[in-house]
């Protein structure tokens, strides 16, 4: 995969997730000599074993300082400063490192020595993540973005926070979601091997996420309990994924009379995923905050129409009354009322299901990469 005529590219990932992977690896085919280095790997996206350099450098850690169950909470995160003998080793002329951590701050200070080019991909803004607060933070943040050559963000909420909050020269930031699910790659395609899942009462409401305070998963519950106030029984809410707010809201679901519509699968391996999705009827993201959401963009791809709190960053791609609609986080009677539109006009749901994926066409690894390209020759002539 070394091609010396190539230029040396670097990606610094805290976690090279399965949704960085698609995007990356368009990259490599204008840069072949590219390597990403990672605190924690969770494996390959099907397809692209051969594509990828990786390289895990150290062990990745979360460390919590302050806990917000409705948030991200103030967290730091832990990476091993062994990434400095790797890129001395390596000597990239660009680099591009994830967000504001420890690797950022090391490859910005070894810039001054070594006068390699460094790119900020910053996924999106949101409350828990941009410490607004913050005077320090704020500092070394903006200290940061003047010492860079250019950042890529996934949303204009991401834009708005680096070029009103941080102070980014405007003509460098780009905004271009690049991680983006590929269909290719999505596993999933066989058919859903669970009998129950194939006798689900239609439609089917899909929730897919982490079963913790932040995904919001208690409104999309009140949601239900205030359909079934209505009269409105004839449906299914599938949830997908397991953690620490489980137990707590299956009571919820008994008190409420609502276990028999909804479905709990519990923790799906990656490899299989893409079988909830296809036997979906309607994709429910009811996040707290999330800066970006790619599960969102998954459902998009495949389909589906998308019920999408404005917590979320891909909210943005979420075109109110064409591919699905926006509801506030907090307002669990008005995602009542939007459920209860595809209940009575459910004509909608194949219409605005291909709506997503006319949405999803423009935002492709493809075009992702491309923008990457351009933005890595832009700073390698400046």
């Amino acid at each position: 995969m070394k091609n010396t005529d190539s230029p040396c590219i670097a990606w610094l990932l805290p976690v090279a997730w399965f949704y960085w992977q698609p995007s990356l690896v368009e990259f490599t085919r204008f840069f072949p000599n590219t390597t990403i280095f990672t605190g924690l790997f969770p494996g390959f996206v099907k397809g692209s074993e051969e594509q990828l350099k990786i390289e895990v450098v150290g062990q990745f850690r979360v460390i919590e300082i302050n806990r917000d169950k409705g948030s991200y909470g103030d967290n730091f995160t832990y990476l091993s400063p062994k990434i400095i003998g790797h890129l001395l080793r390596l000597r990239p002329q660009v680099i591009f490192s994830s967000s504001f951590g420890v690797w950022t701050i090391l490859a910005l200070l070894l810039k001054l020595l070594f006068w390699w080019r460094v790119i900020i991909a910053y996924e999106g803004s949101s409350p828990g993540v941009d410490y607004r607060n913050s005077a320090l933070r704020l500092f070394v943040r903006r200290l940061m973005v003047w010492l860079a050559d250019a950042y890529i963000t996934n949303s204009q909420a991401g834009s708005a926070y680096l070029i009103d909050i941080l102070k980014a020269k405007k003509d460098r930031v780009f905004v271009q979601p690049y991680e983006i699910p590929d269909e290719r790659t999505l596993p999933g395609s066989a058919e859903v091997k669970e009998p129950k899942a194939l006798e689900l009462q239609r439609p089917v409401f899909l929730f897919v996420g982490h079963v913790i305070p932040r995904k919001g998963l208690p409104l999309l519950l009140q949601a239900c309990a205030m359909l079934q106030a209505r009269g409105y029984e004839q449906y299914t809410l599938q949830i997908v994924g397991d953690g620490s707010q489980q137990q707590e809201l299956k009571a919820f679901c008994q008190e409420h009379h609502l276990s028999d519509r909804v479905q709990w699968a519990g923790r799906v391996a990656y490899d299989s995923i893409g079988n909830y999705f296809h036997n979906a009827d309607v994709f429910v993201f009811p996040t707290l905050e999330d800066t970006w959401g790619v599960v969102t963009l998954e459902a998009m791809l495949l389909g589906k129409p998308i019920l999408c709190s404005q917590g979320a960053g891909t909210s943005e791609l979420v075109v109110h009354g064409e591919n699905g609609y926006v509801f506030a986080p907090d307002d669990p009677d008005k995602l009542a009322d939007l459920m209860q539109k595809f209940l009575n006009e459910p004509d909608l749901i194949p219409a605005m299901g291909e709506r997503s994926k006319q949405i999803m066409a423009q935002y492709t690894p493809v075009a992702a990469a491309q923008c990457l390209a351009e933005i890595t020759k832009l700073v390698m002539t400046n």
